[in-house]
């Protein structure tokens, strides 16, 4: 299991939404295959698709729920 799909369902079991938008980078989806990108050509991409986790962020969220979500992340991560 990678370390994003631990810190991810740690994060579910305390009902904190999480979402991966991009787990394919966007050279090797199929609507820019015409452009000829191979596994390996854009290896930062790749990692960063295979890493980042995307967290509940938006206007109303209260200080409290950002405590609650860094605490339950660093807790996933030790």
């Amino acid at each position: 299991m990678r370390n994003r799909d631990r810190v991810q369902s740690a994060l579910a079991e305390q009902g904190i939404g999480t979402t991966v938008y991009y787990p394919t980078p966007m050279h090797l989806q199929p609507t820019f295959a015409k452009l000829g990108y191979r596994e390996g050509d854009l290896p930062q991409a790749e990692q960063a698709a295979q890493e980042v986790l995307s967290l509940p962020i938006y206007a109303e969220l209260t200080s409290e729920q950002i405590h609650r979500v860094v605490a339950a992340i660093a807790a996933a991560v030790r």
